[in-house]
């Protein structure tokens, strides 16, 4: 076999490798950033139900607190009606 022929086989065979490892590169890239995408929609959804589970807690709190202003005042209330009904105590 001449040695132009083999020179050019060689020459294929690192083209086709070369090939081959791109496309393997640009798939492995590929799976990559898509496991980066569901991580970061995992991430989102996570800080979503936080921050919806933050202001149910958020509302929970303002409701405790205005229930305790009512409780406030209604002591309030009664303890005046117990100074009028005896202020002497």
């Amino acid at each position: 076999m001449p040695d132009w022929v083999i020179v050019v086989i060689v020459i294929a065979a690192v083209i086709v490798l070369a090939v081959i490892a791109f496309a393997v590169s640009k798939r492995a890239r590929a799976k990559n950033e898509e496991r980066q995408r569901e991580k970061a929609i995992e991430q989102r959804d996570e800080a979503q139900a936080r921050a919806r589970e933050a202001g149910e807690a958020d509302l929970q709190a303002r409701r405790y607190a205005e229930e305790a202003q009512h409780q406030r005042e209604r002591a309030e209330e009664l303890d005046r009606k117990a100074t009028e009904t005896d202020p002497g105590l």
